[in-house]
């Protein structure tokens, strides 16, 4: 199912997968997805910020990209080697402008809902890149290691 590769001194992990649109299957996904990485020795705050931004991703997948309609799917990418993981999202929605999206820090957007997974996910991973008007992202951890 989650094929690990050992080429040329790099580790590789390549997983790719479609959930069904369904908040209740998101936490079991990611608990696999942790499951495989956290023998490589990635430090437990890394783990925790991949953790937390793959939730964020996967929700707004299921509830604002497809609407939570469980005829629709997510796709999901995984891919580590040596010093970065990254992961793809992508929901079969119609995408958004994450160009307009409100900074949820400032005091008048303080207690709208909307941007907070896409604030954390821009400061929990090292990079976060829209694609195809917002229904694919894809985010990438430059990884260090614990000794």
């Amino acid at each position: 199912m989650f094929p690990l590769f050992l080429f040329l001194n790099k580790l590789f992990m390549k997983i790719s997968e479609k959930i069904p649109s369904s908040l209740e299957r998101i936490p079991s996904f990611i608990s696999t997805i942790i499951e495989r990485i956290r023998p490589l020795g990635i430090p437990e705050e890394e783990i925790f910020n991949i953790r937390l931004s793959l939730e964020e991703a996967l929700v707004n997948a299921v509830k604002y990209g497809n609407k939570l309609d469980p005829q629709l799917t997510v796709e999901v990418k995984v891919q580590l080697d040596s010093d970065k993981l990254v992961i793809e999202v992508k929901d079969q929605g119609e995408g958004f402008d994450f160009e307009k999206l409100e900074d949820p820090t400032k005091e008048e957007n303080i207690e709208k809902v909307r941007g907070r997974g896409i604030f954390l996910m821009k400061n929990l991973m090292d990079e976060v890149i829209f694609k195809e008007k917002g229904s694919r992202v894809i985010m990438i951890k430059f990884l260090r290691r614990e000794a």
